[in-house]
């Protein structure tokens, strides 16, 4: 008898490590040797493309092969829903994770792996303040919940100056596997911009460099982030820069008339001409060439117009053949249909001065927290910045965007209102970390304990004033609040001190609930945590049936039958069972055989 394999669902994250390895197995079968990787052949394979000098071009720093080696540890840790904390649960799209984004990325690597259209973040600039994100090799998970006060021993917030000895060290070793993770997750088309000032703006583009190929760097982009002049600077430093990447540049070039800022009827506005041929409007544009012989411009006479022009004779000729150059007022002009334009788009430079500044996004804070005296949050990045980025991307229909140093949610807030401007319905993804605010500042005052309280109601405001000014009732403005903690079972969460409580495999921690658990259990298995959950009893349907989770303690060939009903129309059906809901051997594999008989796909216990 042929029985439904069984699929045991493990409290980890994905394991990239071993994803690696079976795309090499795929690409190069020969290189393995008893299941372990044999580099002479794989050499062999690799031809001229091996570099076996002793001296060869790297960038290295102490900490490197360690961080290297973080990006690759599974997590064991879970993302637990928040709903109190939330807006429109029921319906939104939009996620809200509050965590140590190390952790979280890792716990994003099997639902949102390749999903991610773009990527914006602001991460610390290395200037010697408070540095919340040191990481600690030995458990990331628990210096997280020690740093938020969830467990006992809380940690204090470092600094990371320069007296410490690894200053840029650290913050690299901090920046690289957050980087590596968050490659995974951009889609084949997908871009990240980066916001970073001189402090490490050459170090961050060696890692980017290798993290994402020197081949896929597109542009360095200079923004002016301040319009006032600092006095305490030899020269004000008045910019940022944005580094952009894209996770496969060719993709990008095949399709570049699609990437840039859309034009606008002003853009058209000088296709005011049309002789009624068919051809439609077009506008008249000198072919003189500036510049001269110093620009390489040819000079001939043509049509009795003598001088420097910007095409060859040749060129010209066929022009005037083809009637799309002129003589009008003793002058030569060319012919630009409208219809002839490739670009539908304008490009844009890499001088970015009309983006917004740290002043305007300020202002805008302060507008929706009227009522604290002072800025409710320090240098917000300004608004337009992101709106610039998202309306360059070339956006599709629930295409979605991440943060993952998202501050006060500046984000969030610019994709709410590209949905506004755009009829459209873009998702966000914001993770930050709950960063305590200091008790001197008026946010404090006013209630808000760190940061993620303070963006939480920013996008709850942002979202409410943007429909009420455009009167788009149908804009989701909500967000799924999240919070990492660890795994909600026990024996996903081993306790090394208490190896006997740690044996009653299937506890559940107190005062978890079976919503965490199937959240748990939607992330380790790889499913979107926006899908919708619905109850029938103890069976709870994911997504209209695209994964059936049983946390029933008595499982029967009646429950079996109740399963078979809910996805007796899905195309897909997997199953979830708690391995200790059932009561025997027996009964299980007479419940596979049930399954298996009526088209259940996979069978997964837990």
């Amino acid at each position: 008898m042929n029985i439904l394999e069984e699929i045991k669902l493990t409290g980890e994250s994905k394991n990239i490590v071993s994803d690696n390895i079976q795309k090499l197995k795929e690409i190069f079968p020969d290189i393995f040797t008893e299941n372990k990787i044999d580099f002479d052949k794989l050499k062999c394979n690799l031809g001229e493309f091996v570099d076996d000098s002793k001296e060869k071009y790297s960038f290295t720093w102490p900490g490197k092969t360690q961080a290297i080696r973080e990006s690759q540890k599974q997590s064991t840790g879970t993302l637990r829903p928040c709903e109190e904390e939330s807006k429109d649960w029921d319906t939104t799209q939009n996620l809200y994770i509050e965590g140590d984004n190390l952790e979280v990325l890792k716990l994003l690597q099997k639902s949102y792996n390749n999903k991610i259209k773009m990527i914006y973040i602001d991460p610390p600039y290395n200037t010697g303040n408070e540095f919340v994100y040191m990481d600690n090799y030995d458990d990331n998970l628990d210096n997280y919940l020690k740093l938020t006060s969830q467990i006992k021993d809380r940690n204090k917030v470092s600094t990371n100056t320069e007296t410490m000895g690894r200053f840029h060290s650290n913050w690299l070793n901090m920046m690289y596997p957050r980087l590596k993770l968050a490659r995974n997750l951009l889609s084949d088309e997908g871009i990240i911009f980066i916001s970073i000032d001189d402090n490490e703006k050459d170090n961050l583009k060696k890692i980017c460099d290798e993290i994402f190929g020197e081949d896929n760097f597109i542009t360095t982009i200079c923004q002016k982030s301040r319009g006032g002049i600092s006095n305490d600077k030899i020269i004000s430093e008045n910019h940022n820069y944005q580094l952009f990447y894209a996770k496969n540049k060719s993709i990008i070039h095949e399709t570049r008339s699609e990437y840039g800022v859309k034009k606008t009827e002003d853009d058209f506005k000088r296709f005011n001409k049309d002789d009624n041929d068919g051809k439609g409007p077009y506008s008249l544009n000198p072919v003189s060439g500036p510049g001269g012989a110093r620009k390489g411009n040819p000079y001939y006479n043509f049509l009795g117009v003598e001088g420097y022009f910007r095409f060859s004779e040749k060129t010209m000729t066929k022009l005037y053949n083809e009637g799309k150059v002129i003589k009008k007022n003793n002058n030569l002009y060319q012919k630009t249909y409208l219809s002839d334009l490739k670009d539908k788009v304008k490009k844009i430079s890499t001088w970015w001065d009309e983006a917004g500044t740290t002043s305007s996004g300020t202002k805008l804070i302060k507008q929706l927290f009227p009522e604290v005296n002072d800025s409710i949050f320090d240098h917000p990045k300004p608004i337009e910045l992101i709106e610039l980025m998202i309306e360059y991307c070339n956006f599709k229909e629930n295409d979605i965007v991440l943060d993952f140093f998202s501050g006060s949610s500046t984000t969030a807030h610019a994709v709410i209102k590209a949905n506004s401007n755009e009829n459209k319905n873009y998702k966000f993804i914001m993770v930050q970390i709950p960063e305590p605010t200091d008790k001197k500042t008026e946010a404090y005052k006013e209630g808000y304990m760190d940061i993620c309280e303070i963006a939480k109601e920013r996008i709850r405001r942002a979202g409410e004033k943007i429909i009420e000014e455009s009167g788009n009732e149908d804009l989701d403005i909500g967000f799924k609040v999240f919070k990492l903690d660890s795994s909600n079972l026990e024996k996903w969460d081993p306790d090394y001190n208490n190896i006997q409580k740690s044996l009653i495999i299937d506890q559940i921690k107190e005062g978890r609930s079976d919503k965490d658990l199937i959240y748990e259990i939607m992330i380790k298995y790889g499913i979107e945590l926006t899908y919708p959950i619905e109850q029938y009893g103890k069976i709870y349907s994911v997504g209209s049936g695209e994964l059936i989770i049983c946390l029933d303690d008595n499982i029967t060939k009646e429950i079996a039958y109740d399963v078979i009903n809910l996805t007796k129309n899905d195309s897909i059906s997997r199953v979830v069972f708690k391995d200790s809901g059932f009561a025997s051997d027996a009964i299980k594999t007479n419940i596979k055989e049930i399954l298996k008989t009526n088209n259940i796909d996979e069978f997964i216990t837990i």
